[in-house]
């Protein structure tokens, strides 16, 4: 692989263990509604979307009389200890990216999830510091279905699009990043289909189970 100016990284499921946290939400709040069981493509079909977009897809998909800002606060109480108190990084993350920011090379983290979750968990973990900011989907208006959280992430970079490294653990949001024009690391999530990991490790430029596999690649 060529050399690369900037790092954009995906949170949850990349630099965070946090996909079982959202899993086990899912099955809750379901319950709760009387849905005792979590339809096998839900969870794969909101993987792109933010907050807001997730809460009308729920409100359809299961004829809820409720409000979309209703089923976001609830998810978002939901999570905030985790996030705050006890989510941990994946093994390598924090040392890979220590290594990023003594080189100089600037990180962006673009994520699907709330800055009110996001923020707290960045700061305990450590990783805030290091980077340039912090990008979520609301924040550029349309989910990693589309590329407008890439694009707007090299822009903070400064950096072209073709001089950026994006890591992302799921497929649908590699593959937007790739038609875009970047390259992709591919990420290992043990939550996601052998299908879909299968055709991320085909189509990502480099595949990793962990990120002390990339402490001694000079990808930067």
């Amino acid at each position: 692989m060529k050399q690369y100016k900037g790092a954009i990284f995906d949170l949850d499921g990349t630099l965070l263990d946090s996909m079982w946290i959202w899993d086990q939400i899912d099955v809750e709040f379901l319950a709760k509604r009387g849905i005792m069981e979590v339809p096998k493509d839900y969870q794969e079909t909101i993987a792109t979307y933010g907050a807001e977009k997730t809460a009308v897809y729920t409100i359809e998909r299961f004829h809820l009389d409720e409000k979309p800002e209703d089923l976001i606060q609830e998810w978002l109480d939901m999570a905030e200890d985790y996030y705050c108190n006890r989510l941990q990084l994946k093994e390598g993350v924090y040392d890979f990216l220590c290594s990023l920011h003594e080189k100089g090379i600037p990180m962006v983290v673009a994520t699907s999830s709330d800055i009110a979750l996001v923020k707290p968990c960045l700061e305990r973990t450590g990783l805030l510091p290091m980077l340039e900011t912090v990008l979520t989907v609301k924040d550029v208006g349309r989910g990693k279905q589309f590329p407008d959280i890439y694009i707007e992430a090299a822009s903070r970079l400064h950096c072209r699009k073709e001089e950026c490294l994006v890591f992302e653990d799921v497929l649908e949001a590699a593959e937007t990043a790739l038609s875009a024009g970047f390259s992709i690391v591919g990420v290992y999530e043990e939550r996601c289909s052998e299908s879909s990991a299968a055709i991320l490790k085909e189509k990502a430029d480099l595949y990793i189970h962990s990120f002390r596999e990339l402490l001694e690649r000079d990808l930067f």
